[in-house]
């Protein structure tokens, strides 16, 4: 039925839509309503937009403060049942998220690596300086595994008529949103200082893509609510484990420490009794093993091995740029190299 709904909303995301999702309470509990931009007679509707919000990114994509006057909405699923109605759109959101985290590092990796094949410094160009290679190619290793762990997400979106997907898609949609999304401020203060100052400075793309980074991991679910949304999932059903084991078991042999680093995980899967401190190393592990079972299977062996060496083999190093000294920087750097359109 129609409603009418008054009330202060610090945060409206895209004030420029025809409509939007507003969780408000009801009689019933906290509810979940349709709100049209007009009323069915073609008036505007009651909302009043306050403000718009002057953010540290994502500027191009407005967010205001409102105020609704008896605005017009209907109700949506039943009363007292907002929040697992909205939900059902959170979960693409944060699919978006993972996505464009992705996306923004793969044009980090692009600035950096352009400006490194055209640099000189100490009669060399930068691509060319041993320290630098390291930087790159840790750089270009993570690009690729974000974009992996994104596109097999997708997948499993795409294929939900399958069980099996339905379930990975339940774990690794938190999973990735927080792993890829917690990576890519790192990645873009990288690929930022790879550059130098001339990547600090406003006319330099690489400015934009440093503030628009943080906000992914905060919207539709901030760091800490994706963690215990995973351990939800597995408690909640212990079948999401067998989910993910099956996704990882599909690498199994392709390097000791990949191995090593499954067996231990599977445990703690099992288990699914992990204090909720420990949620955010468990997340991040989840991450890691989906990654490297996807860039063994569907990258190169240089790729996938180089990964697992460095993520999984327990001498990770805090910062890019550690990987080990026989590392196939040049391949690396090549493979993740611009081409310029012709």
């Amino acid at each position: 039925g129609e409603w009418r709904i008054t009330g202060h909303k610090w945060f409206l995301s895209a004030p420029m839509c025809d409509a939007w999702l507003v969780l408000a309470q009801s009689p019933g509990g906290l509810s979940c309503f349709f709100m049209p931009r007009f009323r069915p007679d073609g008036t505007a509707n009651a909302i009043r937009i306050l403000r718009l919000k002057d953010k540290l990114g994502n500027r191009s994509n407005a967010s205001s403060e409102v105020e609704f006057h008896e605005a017009y909405a209907t109700l949506l699923g039943e009363e007292g049942r907002g929040v697992p109605m909205i939900l059902e759109m959170g979960v693409y959101t944060r699919l978006d998220c993972a996505i464009g985290s992705a996306g923004l590092m793969r044009q980090a990796l692009a600035q950096a690596l352009w400006h490194a094949a055209q640099r000189s410094a100490f009669g060399r160009l930068l691509v060319q300086q041993p320290a630098m290679k390291n930087v790159l190619a840790d750089l270009a290793l993570e690009s690729e595994a974000a974009t992996a762990l994104a596109m097999r997400l997708s997948r499993a979106y795409d294929a939900q008529v399958d069980e099996r997907e339905r379930l990975l898609a339940r774990v690794l949609t938190p999973a990735a949103k927080f792993w890829v999304c917690k990576r890519g401020a790192h990645f873009a203060e990288e690929a930022m200082e790879a550059i130098g100052g001339s990547g600090y400075v406003e006319e330099n793309a690489l400015s934009r893509i440093y503030r628009e980074m943080p906000v992914n991991s905060i919207w539709e679910g901030s760091g800490n609510i994706m963690c215990l949304d995973v351990l939800r999932a597995l408690r909640k059903a212990p079948e999401v484990s067998d989910a993910v084991m099956a996704e990882l078991d599909a690498a199994r042999g392709a390097h000791p420490a990949y191995d090593r680093f499954c067996a231990a995980l599977q445990a703690r899967l099992a288990s699914a009794g992990e204090q909720e401190s420990a949620a955010r190393r468990l997340t991040q592990d989840l991450a890691l093993a989906l990654q490297a079972s996807l860039l063994a299977r569907h990258a190169p062996a240089l790729v996938s091995e180089s990964f697992c060496a460095s993520r999984l083999a327990g001498d990770a190093g805090g910062a890019f740029g550690m990987l080990a000294p026989n590392a196939p920087f040049d391949a690396l750097i090549e493979r993740a190299m611009p081409v310029a359109a012709i």
